[in-house]
């Protein structure tokens, strides 16, 4: 499925972001994400602002250069021919340059691969689905007799919300609810395939989402991004819940009673350690790991998460910290960052298209906004030290944490840097003869 880790370091070739330089033994899927630009039919999604900027500047060039060349040819003011080629030039090097980046999205972003090779390049999103479908169930098939990790990572209930005809319609919930309901359709492909090749009783199967639901995405009225029911926010924001509270349900019968319910502290982090665990290896011991297994709470021999404090960040900034009391069970959560909802009450950033995690988009909180997570889970009452009694003690124990947990973190280069981000041709993944990149697995034509 959507890998979204990237591929490249320094040549076309070199693979050191890929799936198969970091652990894995087989890759079939995206090694991008998925944007609106790969169906055709949606608003561009990447950049739309910068985009809309750059194409301005564009027409003022060809504008500048349109009226320098009239004026040349009428006579009306004398300007040199070589002052008009070098605008032109200047103008043209300014087009390729973001053009290059946003116009090919879809022939550059939008491919598939299997391990090292692409075979759709764009992808035909009308027959991904099938695709990913048959591959994983095929590794299943291929693995049945030994011990096998299959991580699928859906690019369903993702914006562009691609839904094959089939299920068109069939929600009462517009496009996104179709998507669920084939989202839903697949994972239980794959659990017939579990059960068909009698693996129930010997597979621990995990299901959970990355994020809240996008309430930024939009087409006209239609929401497409999601509902976070009670929970303040959404996709993006690192600190309030409806962006990182997702639901978890995990399935293995007869290791695990069927119906319990944890209403415990856990982490996406937690699947790692989990995995290792339950292939009877260990997590490395030269550094801080910050998942814990959930092997004990889910077999009963522990009832509260190994988890006291969780480090809520957006980006490369600690927006939130989570303490879950272990003497009283207080579940506590104080805001030191949070993003400034456009319009101001409408509980996300739609004029933005997706909220920053820093900057003039961000409102800092000194002392941090506080709130009692178990008895307002909508993060609607903040607290302070004339109503909650707590108030001080919680914020400088959680403030201590803080402190000890930045200790343990190495800098790292910038990922997100924006050198990071252009556009490079010479990293560009390309089926056929660079720029030529057109191939579709199918047919085997380039």
């Amino acid at each position: 499925g959507k890998w979204h880790m990237g591929v490249n370091c320094k040549t076309r070739h070199d693979h050191c972001h890929h799936p198969l330089n970091h652990g894995f033994d087989y890759f079939y899927g995206m090694p991008f994400t998925l944007v609106n630009e790969c169906q055709d039919t949606d608003d561009p999604e990447l950049a739309k602002s910068l985009q809309d900027t750059y194409w301005f500047y564009t027409q003022m060039i060809v504008l500048a250069i349109f009226t320098l060349v009239t004026g040349k040819l009428a006579n009306l003011f004398p300007v040199k021919w070589k002052i008009i080629i070098c605008l032109a030039i200047c103008g043209l090097l300014h087009f390729i340059s973001w053009f290059s980046s946003y116009g090919f999205t879809k022939y550059w972003n939008c491919i598939l691969m299997r391990n090292h090779d692409i075979t759709d390049q764009p992808m035909n999103l009308q027959k991904t689905t099938s695709n990913m479908l048959k591959e994983a169930i095929t590794f299943i098939e291929r693995n049945k007799h030994r011990p096998f990790l299959l991580f699928v990572s859906l690019l369903h209930v993702h914006t562009p919300l691609i839904t094959t005809e089939k299920f068109q319609g069939r929600s009462r919930h517009g496009l996104y609810g179709d998507n669920v309901e084939e989202m839903d359709w697949m994972v239980g492909k794959l659990l017939d395939v579990i059960d068909k090749e009698d693996l129930k009783n010997t597979t621990f199967i995990y299901f959970a989402s990355d994020h809240g639901g996008f309430l930024e995405a939009h087409r006209g009225n239609s929401q497409l991004g999601g509902w976070n029911g009670i929970y303040k926010g959404g996709k993006g924001m690192g600190g309030w819940e409806g962006g990182i509270r997702v639901p978890g349900i995990v399935s293995w019968p007869g290791v695990f009673p069927a119906g319990m319910v944890i209403d415990e502290p856990t982490s996406l982090m937690d699947i790692y350690p989990t995995v290792v665990q339950l292939a009877g290896g260990a997590v490395p011991q030269d550094r801080v790991m910050d998942g814990h297994t959930l092997l004990p709470l889910l077999q009963g021999t522990e009832q509260h998460s190994r988890h006291e404090f969780l480090f809520h960040y957006c980006g490369a900034f600690l927006h939130a910290v989570r303490w879950h009391q272990k003497d009283s069970g207080t579940l506590w959560k104080a805001h030191y960052a949070t993003p400034v909802f456009q319009p101001e009450a409408s509980g996300a950033c739609f004029r933005r298209g997706i909220c920053p995690c820093s900057g003039d988009g961000v409102t800092h909180h000194d002392p941090p906004l506080l709130f009692n997570l178990s008895h307002d889970p909508s993060e609607a009452n903040p607290l302070s030290a004339d109503t909650e009694p707590l108030f001080d003690t919680v914020v400088r124990r959680i403030r201590r944490v803080v402190e000890e947990h930045r200790k343990t973190l190495t800098p790292v280069p910038q990922q997100l840097s924006p050198y990071n981000n252009i556009w490079k041709p010479w990293l560009q993944p390309c089926c056929g003869t660079f720029p030529f990149c057109w191939c579709h697995e199918e047919n085997n034509q380039a």
